[in-house]
Order: structure tokens, then C-alpha cells, then sequence
């Protein structure tokens, strides 16, 4: 390419270009909400569930708000690439357009990087409701106590056979943990002790790279290894999807999250959207150091949301005696 054709503004065409095209995995908006900001921080309050109807006995009885929330702070990010002079002068292959687009996807994975952090320290760090995000002891008002944080003994699998381990279970013992893990999130109460997830029918299933082939066997096909029928795709009423996410450090667990709620279970929030700057052409920078700079950077920030639509689940065997 001539110098020309790689003048900074065409490379930082190409960069929105290939930014535009993609902007990162699916399951990245099927997991979170995403909202716009113009301060530091935003507050985001939880207000607890809508009244449930009641017969008209006397006035209404209206439900106030609740005072759970939590705060997410913005932070600046950036990533910045520099390109001697003699490389653009020399470039024949098209290397600095290969750059530019590998700068572009880095960029739109920032999101998935954010949220993957969120969850491996889900155990550990809290949400609105002062609990651990994956935690066994929720509690808001008429709830009672409630876990997103269960374990599944394969050898309870309730299949013939073979079940496998915790980091390479069987098609059948997977599959069944992944349906204990939707009745958990289907069995979770409000804080009216109302049923709040009664109409889910729509759950992606979070997987470490060892699990996904198994994971996706187990929802892809009618039929089973050996011809049997899965009873996954037979439920008419569920949807149900697979994600691998090669961020989670972890070999024994999976996570279920239920993705046709309006609040997710995960926040993305944005002061600034990405922006792209280059000292290039004629710049100081330039004269002092025969090379372009091209730098990315952000404001934004991630948080927990609902942890109700979200439960992690750990693979055990407990050896028998």
C-alpha cells in the first residue's frame, strides 16, 4: 500500500469500520443491560416487584419503593498501538490494516473482559441486596431464604450408567444439571413471596471451553447419544442456549442465566463510547519519533444487576462407599 492509502484518516476508517461491524459475543447483551451515563457514577435502585392484584377491599394500598441499590463508578480505558514510519512506507501485505482490525476486536471484547471479571468474583463480592452475587442466602422481604449458588452431584444424575467428572461430565449428567439449574431460577420468590421468574422460558448456559462441546450436545440435537430422546429439546417451552467463555479460570461449574427478563443480571454502563485519536501526519509526535501513534479510549464500567436471573452451579461426584 502506498503512504497515501494508509494516511491516518483511512486508517481510522478502517478501525470504525471493522469496530461497527461486530460489536462483541451475543451473549454479552443477552446477559446484561446496557445504560448511558453523564456523571462519575450512577446509582441504580432496586425497587423490589410490582403489587400483586388484590380484591378492592376498603382504599387502595399502595407499595412503596425499597431502598436497595448499588453504584457503579466510570473508568477511563484505553489501548494504544505505535507505527514506526518505515512500516507504513514499506507496508505491501496490508500488516497495518491487519493491526488496525486487531485493535477494533480487542476493543469490542472489552465488554466480555468486564463482565467475565463480574462473574468469576461473583462469589466474593456483593450486590444490591448486600449478599455475595452468587450467594445461598438471599433474603428480601416475604422471599425467604433463596440460593443463585447450588451443586449438583452427578452420581443424582438420575441416568444408567457412566456420569462421568465434574470437568468432562457425560451428555446425560450435564444435561440434567442444566435443568436444575433453570428450576432454581424458576423457583425463586420476589420480595411480595410472589413466583418471579413463572414465565421464564428463554436461559443461556454459560460453559468454560472444556464444557462446550458436551454443553452444546446437550441442547443441539432431538436425539441423544444411542438415540435416545433429549429431553432438553422436547421442552416446547424453553429455549435454551450455549455460550463458551474461555475468560471463567474454573473447569467444574456452569452458569444459567435467564435472558428474556427486562432487568438482566448484569450492567454495562458507558459515559463515553470509543473514540479513536491519532498523532499522525505532521504531528510533534511524529517529527520527534518518525512513527504514528492511534489510541482507543473509553468511560465505562460494569456491575451486578439481578442476581435472581442467574445461577452458578458446581459439578460434583461424591465417591460412594
Amino acid at each position: 500500500m502506498s503512504l497515501a492509502e494508509l494516511s491516518s484518516r483511512a486508517i481510522i476508517g478502517w478501525f470504525y469500520k471493522k469496530l461497527n461491524a461486530s460489536d462483541g459475543m451475543g451473549w454479552i447483551q443477552a446477559i446484561s443491560n446496557y445504560f448511558t451515563s453523564d456523571q462519575d457514577s450512577e446509582e441504580y435502585k432496586w425497587i423490589g416487584q410490582s403489587p400483586v392484584m388484590r380484591e378492592w377491599v376498603g382504599s387502595r394500598q399502595a407499595k412503596g419503593f425499597t431502598t436497595n441499590g448499588i453504584t457503579i463508578e466510570n473508568k477511563h480505558f484505553e489501548a494504544t498501538i505505535d507505527i514506526p514510519i518505515k512500516h507504513l512506507r514499506r507496508d505491501k501485505t496490508g500488516q497495518i490494516k491487519v493491526r488496525i482490525n486487531e485493535l477494533a476486536n480487542r476493543t469490542n471484547s472489552h465488554w466480555a473482559l468486564l463482565l467475565s471479571d463480574l462473574i468469576k468474583r461473583g462469589e466474593s463480592n456483593v450486590c444490591y441486596d448486600g449478599a455475595y452475587f452468587f450467594d445461598e442466602n438471599h433474603e428480601e422481604g416475604k422471599s425467604g431464604k433463596q440460593s443463585n449458588k447450588i451443586t449438583f452431584d452427578l452420581n443424582k444424575a438420575g441416568v444408567n450408567g457412566e456420569v462421568g467428572t465434574p470437568d468432562v461430565p457425560t451428555e446425560a449428567a450435564l444435561r440434567q444439571a442444566i435443568l436444575r439449574g433453570i428450576q432454581q431460577i424458576i423457583s425463586f420468590k420476589d420480595d411480595q413471596g410472589e413466583p418471579l421468574n413463572e414465565n421464564a422460558q428463554k436461559f443461556l448456559v454459560m460453559v468454560p471451553t472444556n464444557l462446550w462441546f458436551i454443553a452444546k450436545a446437550c441442547v443441539a440435537v432431538p436425539l441423544s447419544v444411542g438415540g435416545a430422546t433429549n429431553p432438553v429439546k422436547v421442552l416446547s417451552d424453553l429455549d435454551i442456549a450455549v455460550a463458551s467463555n474461555p475468560r471463567l479460570n474454573w473447569t467444574d461449574k456452569i452458569i444459567i442465566f435467564r435472558t428474556d427478563s427486562d432487568v438482566k443480571a448484569l450492567i454495562r454502563q458507558e459515559e463515553e463510547a470509543v473514540q479513536i485519536k491519532a498523532k499522525a501526519e505532521n504531528s510533534e509526535y511524529e517529527f520527534d519519533n518518525d512513527a504514528h501513534q492511534y489510541g482507543v479510549d473509553t468511560w465505562r464500567n460494569a456491575g451486578y444487576g439481578y442476581w435472581q436471573n442467574s445461577v452458578l452451579v458446581t459439578l460434583t461426584k461424591v465417591e460412594k462407599a
